[in-house]
């Protein structure tokens, strides 16, 4: 069995900051960037839970549905990875993606 206590945190961690974000905050770019991520998460989950099948792209649900679409993109990913390499790119991500949105 994979642990992936890392990803969750990394991925509560991200929405905690963006819920804690001010609006001019998320405005200037950090509900897009978490949004690419939510986006780029829920792809690999559909890859490994589908291979073969065409991924579909989260919706875009607004600027404070951003924290919420990470959340659930990053512990979906969490329930199909296959290995401790996976985690460790997965929290990568999350932790580069929670830079560039500057929260």
């Amino acid at each position: 069995m994979v642990d992936t206590t890392p990803l969750s945190r990394a991925v509560e961690h991200f929405a905690d900051r963006l819920r804690a974000a001010p609006q001019s905050r998320l405005q200037r770019g950090a509900a897009a960037e978490a949004l690419e991520l939510a986006r780029e998460l829920a792809r690999r989950a559909q890859v490994l839970e589908e291979p073969g099948a065409e991924p579909r792209e989260m919706p875009d649900a607004g600027m404070f549905a951003a924290a919420d679409q990470i959340t659930v993109a990053g512990h979906d990913l969490a329930v199909v990875l296959a290995g401790d390499a996976d985690v460790g790119e997965a929290v990568r991500l999350v932790e580069e993606a929670q830079k560039r949105a500057g929260v």
